[in-house]
């Protein structure tokens, strides 16, 4: 065994120890050789015989574990030494950066709201049906689910489908006055040029006690948003359907590329629709054991106001890493 620990010690990769491990332990081993002995053995020889290698055993393994340490040890620090970057260099062409064009309409949508005192809520990526649908109005059986189609997981949770749920989240935790708007991503099962499974949006949430909130304040604070958003357009809100709102509305603006003389984005009606909102349902009130309340409430796609925003036609395209689209934003 003595001979062991010497080659042990005086071996220089990991592969020469793990041979030797293989020689002593391994199947056919010279010392599970001796451990296979045991069963000819009786009584006191057997006890003495099996304390003998036991020890021998520890021994070896003690030998090993050390010299394991330190092999991997010297290896690392050979990648390390391999793989380093030579920070030294100086790259007289390096560019500024920039914000993704998500991310820069995300924070200028973020900034008027933030401006207006709403608060700023998070939620869970992964949600329960509770929260992303029946709470929402939205029981099983009701058909608008198949307006979204959802990723679900065995455990019947799934990604939640919109950032609604984070109100939801918020009037459970707390009491109105509420103003707050929940921004992130959502996930839904559609790709073309106008969806992907992967997007992001802003939702917002106001409620005040008593019946001080109504459309007309809703309406005031939108058109105010998306001039500030898109400059001196026009807005026009659309009755429409939400089972979250009622009354419901879509929102749309005078086109900002044709500036109302009709194109192929506007699809020659010179309008486009950019957002939804409304006053929330009773219901959903009545989820969150809210009582003698008002409230309102609007959502948007984030990528629907960059590509607006910088006229962008492919909305895939904010996702491929384009350095051609993406340097425009320096």
């Amino acid at each position: 065994m003595q001979k062991f620990i010497d080659e042990i010690q005086n071996a220089k990769t990991l592969n020469e120890l793990e041979n030797l491990r293989i020689a002593v332990l391994g199947k056919k081993g010279s010392l599970t050789a001796e451990f296979a002995k045991l069963k000819d053995l009786e009584g006191e020889e057997k006890k003495e015989f099996a304390a003998k290698i036991n020890q021998l055993k520890e021994n070896f393994n003690k030998a090993f574990n050390e010299k394991l340490q330190v092999l991997q040890n010297l290896e690392l620090d050979a990648k390390m030494q391999k793989e380093a970057l030579n920070f030294s260099y100086f790259d007289e062409n390096a560019k500024k950066g920039a914000l993704h064009p998500v991310l820069s309409t995300m924070d200028k949508i973020i900034e008027y709201f933030v401006a207006l005192n709403f608060s700023v809520e998070k939620g869970p990526l992964i949600e329960d049906d509770f929260h992303n649908f029946e709470a929402l109005n939205l029981p099983k059986s009701h058909p608008a689910r198949d307006m979204q189609d959802t990723f679900y997981f065995n455990d019947e949770r799934l990604l939640r489908t919109h950032t609604s749920p984070v109100q939801i989240r918020t009037m459970l935790s707390q009491k109105p006055p509420i103003r707050m708007i929940a921004p992130g991503a959502v996930f839904r099962r559609d790709f073309d040029l106008t969806h992907t499974p992967m997007f992001h949006q802003i939702e917002g949430l106001v409620v005040e006690a008593g019946q001080k909130v109504s459309f007309a304040n809703l309406k005031s604070v939108l058109e105010d948003f998306l001039r500030y958003m898109f400059g001196e357009v026009k807005v026009r809100f659309r009755p429409s359907f939400f089972p979250f709102t009622e009354p419901s509305a879509e929102v749309d603006i005078s086109c900002v590329f044709c500036k109302g003389c009709g194109c192929r984005v506007c699809k020659n009606t010179t309008w486009l629709e950019v957002m939804g909102c409304g006053v929330v349902d009773p219901n959903v009130f009545q989820f969150v054991d809210y009582k003698n309340v008002s409230g309102y409430a609007f959502g948007l796609g984030v990528e629907r106001f960059a590509m607006l925003l910088h006229q962008i036609p492919d909305l895939r395209s904010l996702y491929e890493g384009d350095l051609r689209l993406l340097e425009q934003f320096r």
